[in-house]
């Protein structure tokens, strides 16, 4: 658990702030898993959280969430900030257009997460807030104006438009721009290739569409992304860019969660942070998926830092792997079932 899960609540288990009363209902933006609600607080709760790996965490313990949210006319929200400027300032915006005139939004965040920041900001757009720091990380909070359209423009971050043809948007991995190891990849992609093949950890669809262009006559491209919003991304990108293209989009933890179909080939560029975390250990367990969800003489094709240790685990679950090409980066690796 984050500090600032905790420091979220801290409000009203020390009576700073009077928990949401039943009856009422808060909407809970960024939602992690880990906090015990303080006594008194026995509103009903929409638990938002697009992120797999943390939603899997939060059905775990009993929380109902969900990856993207529904309804209005809230009582209360509950921001827990992510380390993306422009993803919260969308939740922000988000909440306000939800919530009841006079709601009150409570939010928390580390340093790191540019808590500090945001309240200034908030500030700035002549929001008076209150705040209190805690388990080293800090809670603001602000009641929602009875006229709040110029705050939720102001506030609102438009979604990215990059390499001519894509659309992202704040949170989502390299949304301001194309990654360059997945550049780096897309040039050593199978031309005229006609089998079916799967995409892990497709972000917002850059890999699978490049696949599609130089393969057009494809079976078919499935699409596997932890993030909800990127996976939404992708499925607009390439009904729009290969509107021709045979697809099928999975919300899943590929580090945790199992792949039931199987593939000839599997493009991927892994991540190794996950959350806050640096965790190298997670693109050796998406090998390892891979490496069940191939068909026998499947092939793996992947990009990485160079530093990374994966060479092992690939010698380790495929018949025979070797490396395609490096540079000063990166490194493309090659396996086969």
């Amino acid at each position: 658990m984050r500090d600032a899960v905790k420091t979220l609540f801290h409000p009203f288990d020390t009576q700073v702030l009077t928990p949401p009363a039943e009856g009422e209902r808060v909407l809970f933006l960024g939602a992690e898993a880990g906090y015990t609600l303080p006594e008194g607080f026995g509103a009903e709760m929409e638990a938002v959280q697009a992120f797999r790996p943390l939603y899997n965490g939060l059905m775990k313990r009993g929380v109902d969430a969900q990856p993207e949210i529904t309804g209005t006319d809230f009582d209360m929200a509950l921001i827990l900030m992510t380390r993306h400027r422009g993803q919260n300032e969308n939740f922000v915006a988000e909440a306000l257009s939800r919530l009841k005139p006079g709601a009150r939004v409570v939010i928390a965040g580390s340093k790191e997460d540019g808590v500090q920041s945001l309240r200034k900001r908030l500030q700035s757009l002549e929001v008076e807030t209150e705040h209190l720091a805690k388990y080293h990380a800090q809670a603001f909070w602000f009641a929602r104006p009875d006229k709040a359209d110029a705050l939720i423009a102001s506030l609102r971050v438009k979604p990215s438009f990059i390499a001519d043809k894509f659309v992202t948007a704040p949170g989502m991995f390299s949304h301001a721009e194309v990654d360059a190891g997945s550049q780096y990849l897309a040039r050593y992609l199978p031309k005229d290739y006609k089998k079916h093949a799967a995409d892990f950890g497709a972000g917002w669809g850059y890999l699978t569409v490049a696949l599609a262009e130089l393969s057009p006559g494809i079976e078919g491209i499935d699409l596997y992304e932890a993030d909800h919003a990127a996976l939404n991304a992708a499925r607009k990108n390439v009904d729009h860019l290969c509107p021709k293209l045979a697809t099928r989009y999975h919300w899943l933890d590929l580090a945790r969660e199992e792949v039931k179909s199987r593939y000839d080939l599997i493009v991927m560029n892994p991540p190794f942070h996950e959350g806050h975390a640096a965790e190298p250990g997670l693109g050796q367990a998406m090998i390892k998926t891979a490496s069940q969800a191939l068909r026998a003489g499947g092939e793996l094709l992947m990009v990485a830092n160079r530093g990374l240790p994966y060479e092992p685990v690939l010698k380790e679950h495929f018949r025979t792997s070797g490396e395609t090409a490096r540079n000063a980066r990166y490194k493309i690796l090659w396996a086969k079932k």
